[in-house]
């Protein structure tokens, strides 16, 4: 399953700060560990910052279940950025896009964050909860209250703004404190003495109870657990507590009332004191329970038999029973016999090495590999070079004068294959447009990320992968770096087809789509330069002659393609100069076709040499020439192509990825494979072009593709 973490870092991510601001944060440390739990039992995961971008990013995560996908879930550890409320803004907004989450509704976190809310249900479920009074202001009556008193934020939990007071100056004090640093009313309960001790609960029908645990007060009735002691020296904690089975018992049931009361969802914790003749009273529950490693819900949960990660997944568990049905289920392995499925342990390394691998994708984007810019193009070759040196593969470089070396690179001695790798990396970008890398919530920009350079991170990120796993060694994989596919392929496609003769299979690393396309069939091309020039200027009707003769021709290259689904034919770099003064005109145009069959392509081309071929009368007024024809065949769907489309298919359903089959406009390098050969192409990271026309990539699909790919090579 798609299993979107979702937590608070970035409180910038706001249009206006506005009101309190959350205090809570979890480590990034933390939420990674509960990423690679989920992982380990088969997740597909993503960390998201749950600010203003977090809708974009769940809609390039979430499977699209309209067509036919399995639902995802969040895993909600966002305590919200600020203003009231902040537990429910995320399962609100959650709740609007139609994305189930771990965890309580809006309203019941609403009900449990306010403590004044809670203790009203509470009072009419006939629950024990201490008396209380709640003020707006340090000045007003006090003569009702009943010292001592603790007072605290109506709305905060991890004890924030805790204190116990024993006279009106201090509880004015207190009050005056909580209204200004909190902006909110203060709630003033009445303060127990005695013990402290906390109920963590898990699911819903029936709701678990871990064991009590005690809070050590080290023997002072007095004692409480401020939010400074929890930082910095928190409480031991006993658990079970040394308490009889029966007023445990107790405990746990108060709880699971106090829980449903609330008509909270999955989890939560129950904190209660019990005074010196064990009469039990709820102080508070927190709806989102921390999963700190070093926390009393995780603490309890351990005794219960949980250990963190089958927490975490239990956690998952109880929510996916409750929107779906017990086949969504987690499938950890025990904790005796925990070896991890290989797809687990590589997407788990994928993972950890995010940063470094966009690191690498940046340093790639910002060399600039025009076509022409031979240093440059070099430059990439070597350190792709190096980075495939060190997983001990042996290189072969083919010397080229009119653009970057050509290099194959392969880990084997043998002449058989398993898979030819194509790997692009020239364009034809010149230096004054190219872009720099840029990296943005959930996008990656730059030249050639998503044509050639995303898909060479995403190849070396593979390889790392199944070098970690102890398996490169046993897949016979060939490397061929291109650097002239802005030329079709001019020098490398007599070399290419050699290398995939000796290949099971080819796979080539262009970007797929946003839908996560992987691209099973592409067009042909064949490119002409037309151009026309007046030879006969004795007089300026010539001049209008050789005008209208040109864009007639033009025209009528257009209308060949006209209602053609299977072909495209488009002039471009079109330009006419003329002068009827000097009587003189020259044309020129560079057309370009695309086409599925070749033998549809013989027809157009037959067409276009017709139609710019000058009538016999205008042939001493006009000159005319049309150079070019095919530059690459068409790549069409052969059944071994779509037998590799099938077995991908199999992989992404096992990994909880999507991918859907595209046939390209566009030619590319691995249209001069032979035609027996299995192969498909796209396999780089999922992106495009956006409206200002800047080639992204979306940042998450880097590991989904990595891991696609990895799981591709390793076979069965």
């Amino acid at each position: 399953m798609k299993v979107a973490i979702i937590y608070n870092k970035d409180l910038s991510g706001v249009l206006n700060k506005f009101g309190m601001q959350n205090k809570e944060f979890y480590s990034e440390k933390n939420v990674k560990k509960v990423s690679r739990c989920l992982e380990q039992a088969g997740h597909n995961t993503t960390i998201i910052d749950g600010n203003m971008y977090v809708i974009e990013r769940l809609q390039n995560f979430m499977p699209r279940t309209i067509d036919g996908e399995q639902m995802g879930m969040v895993f909600n550890m966002a305590y919200g950025i600020q203003g009231e409320s902040r537990y429910t803004h995320l399962p609100s907004m959650l709740e609007m896009l139609g994305i189930p989450y771990v965890g309580s509704t809006p309203s019941g976190h609403a009900l449990a964050l306010d403590k004044v809310m809670t203790k009203v249900v509470w009072q009419n479920k006939g629950l024990p909860t201490p008396d209380f009074w709640v003020f707006s202001s340090p000045h007003e009556d006090f003569s009702d209250v009943r010292f001592p008193v603790i007072v605290k934020p109506k709305m905060e939990s991890v004890s924030f703004g805790l204190k116990v007071v024993y006279d009106e100056d201090a509880l004015r004090e207190s009050i005056h404190f909580i209204i200004t640093e909190f902006k909110q009313q203060a709630l003033v309960e009445q303060f127990i003495p005695g013990r402290e001790f906390a109920v963590g609960l898990l699911g819903n029908s029936p709701v678990e109870a871990f064991p009590v645990l005690e809070f050590d007060l080290e023997g002072d009735p007095d004692a409480i657990q401020t939010e400074e002691d929890k930082k910095k020296k928190p409480r031991q904690k006993i658990c079970p507590a040394d308490i009889p089975h029966d007023f445990a018992d107790k405990l746990t049931d108060f709880s699971r009332r106090a829980f449903q009361a609330l008509e909270l969802r999955d989890f939560a914790r129950v904190d209660i004191r019990v005074d010196a003749n064990n009469n039990i009273y709820l102080l508070e529950i927190n709806s989102m329970a921390s999963l700190g490693q070093t926390g009393s819900y995780v603490a309890a949960a351990k005794v219960a038999g949980y250990d963190y990660c089958v927490l975490v997944n239990k956690m998952l568990d109880v929510a996916a029973v409750r929107y779906f049905s017990e086949t969504h289920l987690s499938s950890l392995p025990s904790e005796k016999n925990r070896t991890l499925p290989t797809s687990n342990r590589l997407r788990t390394f994928l993972r950890g090495r995010q940063q470094n691998t966009e690191a690498m994708l940046e340093k790639f984007v910002n060399i600039d590999t025009h076509l022409r810019n031979i240093e440059g193009v070099n430059s990439c070759t070597d350190l792709i070079k190096t980075h495939l040196t060190q997983l001990n593969f042996t290189n072969e470089i083919y010397p080229q004068f009119e653009v970057g070396n050509l290099m194959f690179l392969t880990n084997t001695m043998e002449d058989e294959l398993d898979y030819l790798l194509l790997m692009p990396v020239d364009d034809s970008v010149k230096m004054s447009r190219h872009e720099s890398y840029q990296a943005t919530e959930h996008r990656l920009y730059g030249t050639g990320i998503w044509e050639n350079k995303g898909g060479v991170v995403t190849c070396l990120s593979a390889l790392q992968a199944l070098r970690f796993a102890k398996l490169l060694k046993k897949i016979k994989i060939g490397i061929f770096v291109i650097t002239d596919s802005s030329v079709s392929g001019k020098f490398s496609k007599t070399l290419i087809s050699q290398k995939a003769l000796k290949a099971k299979h080819v796979v080539s690393l262009h970007g797929g789509n946003t839908e996560g396309s992987v691209i099973t069939s592409r067009s042909g091309s064949a490119s002409y330069n037309y151009s026309l020039k007046l030879i006969d200027s004795s007089c300026s009707e010539n001049v209008a002659i050789a005008s209208s003769h040109f864009f007639k021709a033009i025209a009528s290259v257009l209308d060949i393609g006209k209602n053609d689904e299977e072909n495209v034919i488009a002039p471009y770099s079109t330009d006419f100069q003329s002068n009827i003064f000097k009587m003189s005109a020259y044309g020129s145009a560079k057309i370009s076709v695309r086409f599925n069959a070749i033998e549809d392509f013989e027809k157009i081309d037959q067409r276009i040499r017709k139609i710019t071929t000058l009538p016999r009368k205008l042939s001493k007024v006009l000159q005319s020439q049309l150079d070019g024809g095919v530059t690459r065949q068409p790549l069409p769907a052969t059944p071994q192509n779509n037998e590799l489309f099938r077995r991908l298919c199999k992989i992404a359903k096992s990994v909880d990825s999507s991918i859907t089959e595209e046939h390209r406009w566009s030619s590319a390098d691995i249209c001069n494979i032979p035609m027996a050969i299995g192969k498909v192409d796209g396999l780089g990271p999922m992106g495009g072009f956006d409206k200002q026309k800047s080639e992204f990539i979306l940042r998450q699909s880097i590991i989904d593709r990595a891991l696609l790919l990895a799981l591709l090579l390793k076979g069965n």
